[in-house]
């Protein structure tokens, strides 16, 4: 059931990413997102999704918490800002 949650999540954060520009890639295991820019495919990040305390959380892939998995929109445009030149 977690995985499900934490696939459905990213899913919803991949759609506003895509909405974006954004390319996305969906990891499968652990589930986690590939993002990039396409322009710059030197520059790629990778977020996932925990269960915290407070509910469930983006992630960087340095371990700091992005957003609340319950606001896709927002954790998206944090996102998007690390690939604006």
């Amino acid at each position: 059931m977690r995985e499900h949650t934490r696939t459905y999540f990213l899913g919803r954060l991949a759609d506003e990413l895509e909405a974006r520009g954004l390319e996305v890639t969906l990891r499968s295991n652990p589930p986690a997102l590939k993002v990039s820019s396409g322009e710059s495919a030197m520059l790629t990040e990778t977020v996932d999704c925990v269960p915290l305390s407070d509910g469930w959380f983006y992630r960087w892939s340095w371990g700091e918490v992005l957003g609340l998995a319950d606001d896709p929109e927002a954790a998206a445009q944090r996102i998007a800002r690390l690939f604006r030149v």
